[in-house]
């Protein structure tokens, strides 16, 4: 997966006025891809006019009408929009390792993360709309702790009830649905291909893609997410792995022991002592698995891509990109 750069982009000139924000995801469920979380914001004058503009929740929406749309939206001057790529390796990583972090926990990380980035580019947000993750109320608790100069409304379908949230499922679905088309594989076997079909566990020809690209010591491609259960009813076929480990003795007198670890599911985190170098690996990896890229069709200033930590010191790679354009 690749991104083609683009200068950075800051607020318009309309930041200062009180904004509405929408928020929704694409991606929760796939075995394959990234998981896209888009937003939508204008000011909250211009909400009418947004009602016009025929957006709709993009699941009833036709490919083609999608991208109309979105690139409608990437040309309203009243309109920013935001997205965070979040990774299959990422989302493997974080629910995968000891101390797991959940697919609502990693969701709520990613709305809050693109509040927090709006409102640092200057714009003034007042309102913002999302869909219900896990407990609506304590999601909105949450929130709220988290932005206490920010309404809140968290609602089932908000994608459907509110055109500034139909508008961020717009932003979020062309995001992933480019990444998955143009997707690069970072892997250089000779019979990969691309017919996954929709990347849904359910779907026969992702089923038929995952077989045809298992592997009994490297397990999948890194465009399945290892976490999925999908992944667990093929490690019969996977290769038992044994290693030595430096193991602390338990009576703690600084002694260290030899112990076979085994792991049997190829990409599961087995219980093994978190070294130094196992860490810079695992950041490693994860630091090359996030983009965040930023868009409004107002001038901006410039300012440089940068390493955030989330509350879990695990750093991601944050780039403010103003445009969505996958090679």
């Amino acid at each position: 997966m690749g991104l083609v750069d683009a200068p950075p982009a800051l607020p318009p000139k309309w930041a200062s006025k009180p904004c509405i924000m929408g928020i929704d995801e694409a991606g929760r469920g796939p075995v394959l891809g990234p998981m896209v979380y888009g937003c939508l914001y204008c000011p909250r004058t211009y909400q009418k006019t947004l009602s016009t503009l025929n957006f709709a929740d993009s699941k009833t929406l036709k490919e083609e009408k999608r991208e109309e749309l979105f690139e409608d939206l990437k040309a309203d001057e009243s309109i920013g929009w935001a997205v965070d790529v979040i990774d299959p390796r990422e989302l493997s990583a974080k629910m995968l390792k000891r101390s797991k972090i959940n697919l609502n926990e990693i969701s709520h990380d990613s709305a809050m993360g693109l509040i927090h980035k709006v409102l640092n580019l200057g714009v003034l947000l007042t309102e913002v709309y999302l869909d219900t993750v896990g407990d609506a109320e304590k999601y909105r608790v949450k929130l709220s702790e988290r932005f206490p100069n920010i309404k809140f409304v968290v609602a089932k379908k908000a994608d459907s009830l509110y055109p500034v949230v139909s508008g961020a499922s717009i932003v979020a679905k062309v995001t992933r649905d480019r990444a998955l088309r143009d997707w690069v594989f970072g892997e250089t076997a000779e019979d990969l291909h691309r017919n996954f079909g929709s990347g849904y566990p359910g779907d026969p020809q992702t089923k038929k893609w995952l077989e045809d690209h298992k592997h009994s010591v490297f397990g999948f491609p890194t465009l399945v997410r290892f976490s999925w259960g999908t992944c667990t009813s093929y490690s019969k076929d996977f290769v038992e792995v044994l290693w030595e480990a430096d193991v602390t003795d338990e009576d703690g007198n600084g002694r260290s022991s030899k112990r076979q670890l085994k792991l049997t599911n190829v990409g599961f985190t087995p219980q093994k002592e978190k070294t130094e170098d196992t860490e810079s690996s695992e950041q490693l990896l994860l630091c090359c698995g996030r983009s965040n890229i930023f868009q409004s069709a107002e001038p901006h200033d410039s300012s440089e891509g940068n390493i955030d930590t989330d509350t879990d010191g695990i750093p991601k790679r944050t780039n403010n990109i103003p445009d969505c354009l996958w090679i």
